[in-house]
């Protein structure tokens, strides 16, 4: 039983020597000096604040994108025993001590300095020479603007660091597909394709572009798989399902994760949380929740609310009312109704608050049993302070004169009958006999006489004038007109009135309710409004000074200026190589001149060069070419601020397809033993060429050495670049 032990347990293992030194120089590359500068550097005011909202667990929005990448680095922050106690307010600002940058900084430098054996990995599956590997992980070690990006607390390297691990895992996939396919490794790399895919969409959504590409590649594959007659049916099956299982479901699944995951750490009421809507809030710890925890549900006859407009654009704001009457004249001349002025108010006030009225009944008060108002139900709305019913007549509202007038009645004794019935149709009821419910409902007030549905007009941009307090326009519109979120109202507070004296109930509506119900969100329906806001929410793009247009980029016409030391010259730059980014756009250039040469010669039935070669050539740029071609173009539909830092994913795949180039060149074009070695030097002299820009730009990649002002005017290669000189 115990032979085994007679002999010696050996354990061997092969080390790639290159991809070790590769990825400890690109360690070295991007972790030294990472703690400097310790102050803010540009887009780290922005990260920055998030970071902290994750460590004191407040809900924030950001319409940059998904969540992952914002938990990545608050990670870093929790790692490092982080506070969150710092002010986000301006770049350059000192961290206190409190703050520890280098756990902040630390993953963005890691991602950044892993990318560098990535490349050369994705080349070696590309079935490239490990010279040509080499070259192109050394390119990416020294590629100043990659460097940059990746010392500090942004999230382009993390994105980048995925896109390449999903194309590496998929190559690495395919190519075990061949000859063991639904083996362990085979099953680890496709899963780990899925994975890393998910993790670029959930950074930035700019990681959609590199996985349509891998998702369209693998549909190409599997295309040609089904033309394979040695493939029965039901391995084509297998194939199908684990391809959809690995590179769709989980993503989505993964993706949906990420929101989760958000979600439960984020469990406290902020300063964000007021674009949500009622119900969302509500879920949230303090703030609205705290307002109106234990709410009755159900809105009866005799109930007290205040109701929320739904859109909630550019402000949230609540139906209103005062005491103050419309102008009996505009300043345009129309008559109004002289009635009392109804709003929308963007601040919780006592003026906000309404009664729910059955018709035929005169009680201000909430029966025993409560008699709840369901869907199609005629209700009046009386106002708290005043008394006065909503209504609506055939007068042209002040700002939108295709709108009716919407008012608090005053009998004038005049022949303007009162119009104060209103029918509640609730937009997201599951039948026709919904009840109401507070926060949870979105209602409809259809005007019964003139079919008008009372909407905020004022929540798209329309705000009264000083006699109406500069708040915001509400309206009766057509029906005819089209259906719009500003029609929409939910309850957000509410209590069962209790007093019928007038005096009675002011107090009451002054005082806070206390019922024990709970409204709690599911994650779908919380996932499902958090995605929609960060689809639409569109903060207003203003010019910046370091922005550029999808064209600057290709040619380095521009730069960004991430820091400045406050006395000395000291300053970091988001500057590329400039040899780097031309051989770049060389290489991209040729390679397309290439194919359309060999398609045009092959239509021609002349085959310049073997068919693996060709086919090599095929897939490597459509791994590289394609990269660059779905990470850039894409920009040039884009209405946003655009920086240079956004052009980094498309400029990494132009990078990898430099050596691509360079090897077919030296393999097929350069034929006779003079021209190979002409070849190499010149390749000597370019690397060489390389390595000189890196390290002459490196004092403003790293921000040290100080230079002087003429080292820096020296540095301006450029005339649009802006190198900040300041007298000394």
């Amino acid at each position: 039983m115990l032979g085994f032990l007679k002999e010696p347990v050996v354990v061997t293992a092969e080390i790639n020597v290159n991809l070790v030194a590769l990825t400890v120089v690109g360690l070295i590359s991007r972790l030294w000096g990472l703690c400097y500068p310790r102050a803010v550097v540009f887009d780290e005011v922005y990260y920055g604040q998030f970071v902290s909202l994750y460590m004191k667990r407040i809900f924030f929005v950001d319409d940059s994108g998904p969540p992952f990448g914002h938990m990545l680095l608050a990670l870093g922050g929790y790692l490092g025993g982080f506070d969150g106690n710092f002010l986000w307010n301006r770049i350059g600002a000192e961290y206190t001590m409190n703050v520890p940058v280098w756990s902040l900084r630390l993953l963005p430098a890691l991602a950044g300095a892993l990318c560098v054996p990535l490349a050369y990995q994705i080349l070696i599956e590309l079935h490239f020479s490990h010279c040509a590997a080499l070259g192109a992980a050394l390119l990416i070690l020294l590629e100043n603007s990659l460097i940059t990006q990746s010392r500090f607390m942004l999230l382009e390297s993390i994105l980048i660091f995925f896109i390449l691990l999903a194309v590496l895992s998929y190559l690495k996939f395919y190519n075990l597909h061949r000859h063991s396919s639904f083996s362990g490794s085979w099953w680890f790399w496709l899963l780990l394709t899925g994975v890393a895919c998910a993790c670029a969409v959930g950074v930035k959504y700019m990681g959609l572009f590199t996985y349509m590409l891998l998702l369209a590649i693998a549909g190409l594959h599997f295309w040609h798989m089904i033309g394979d007659q040695n493939l029965s049916n039901v391995s084509l099956l297998c194939h199908f399902l684990a391809r959809g299982l690995a590179l769709i479901i989980l993503p989505i699944v993964m993706y949906l994760s990420f929101f989760y995951v958000h979600l439960a750490l984020l469990y406290r009421s902020g300063p964000h949380d007021q674009i949500m809507t009622s119900a969302f809030q509500a879920s949230l710890e303090g703030g609205l929740a705290r307002i109106t925890q234990g709410q009755p549900l159900e809105v009866a006859y005799g109930s007290q609310i205040t109701l929320r407009n739904v859109l909630g654009k550019p402000m949230q704001c609540w139906l209103h009312s005062h005491t103050n009457t419309y102008p009996i004249r505009y300043e345009n001349g129309r008559g109004s109704s002289h009635q009392q002025q109804v709003t929308c108010y963007p601040f919780k006030d006592v003026n906000n608050w309404w009664i729910v009225k059955d018709p035929g009944m005169q009680q201000l008060v909430v029966s025993n049993p409560p008699r709840p108002v369901r869907h199609g139900h005629i209700v009046q709305l009386v106002h708290g302070i005043t008394t006065r019913y909503l209504n609506t007549h055939d007068v042209a509202a002040p700002l939108s004169p295709h709108s009716q007038e919407v008012s608090c009645y005053i009998d004038y004794n005049i022949s303007m009958p009162a119009q104060n019935l209103w029918r509640v149709e609730i937009v997201n009821r599951e039948s026709d006999t919904d009840v109401w419910k507070t926060i949870l409902s979105e209602v409809r007030f259809v005007h019964v006489n003139t079919s008008a549905v009372l909407k905020a007009s004022g929540v798209i941009g329309a705000s009264l004038p000083e006699w109406g307090y500069r708040q915001l326009e509400v309206v009766g519109e057509n029906l005819s007109k089209g259906y719009h979120q500003s029609m929409l109202w939910n309850v957000e507070e509410h209590r069962y009135g209790k007093s019928q004296e007038q005096k009675e109930r002011e107090v009451e509506l002054h005082s806070p309710t206390q019922m024990d119900i709970s409204k709690n969100l599911s994650f779908m329906a919380k996932f499902t409004e958090l995605q929609w806001k960060i689809l639409t929410l569109k903060n207003e793009d203003t010019e910046h000074k370091y922005s550029s247009s999808a064209l600057d980029w290709i040619t380095m016409d521009t730069n960004i200026a991430y820091w400045l030391h406050p006395t000395s010259g000291a300053q970091i730059h988001l500057l590329g190589n400039v040899v780097t980014w031309t051989s770049a756009n060389a290489a991209a250039l040729v390679y397309m001149c290439l194919c359309l040469w060999y398609l045009l010669r092959r239509r021609r039935k002349i085959y310049d060069i073997p068919e693996d070669a060709w086919q090599l050539w095929v897939s490597a740029g459509g791994v590289c070419a394609g990269g660059w071609a779905v990470n850039y173009l894409p920009f040039f539909l884009m209405e946003k601020t655009l920086f240079l830092y956004h052009y980094l994913p498309a400029l990494t795949f132009q990078i990898l397809l430099i050596p691509i180039v360079l090897q077919h060149l030296g393999d097929h074009l350069c034929r006779s033993v003079l021209l190979k070695s002409m070849f190499s030097a010149l390749l000597v002299a370019w690397f060489s060429s390389v390595y000189f820009v890196y390290c002459t730009f490196s004092p403003v990649t790293y921000g040290q050495p100080a230079l002087s002002l003429a080292e820096l005017k020296d540095l301006r290669w450029k005339d649009s670049w802006n190198i900040l000189l300041r007298k000394q």
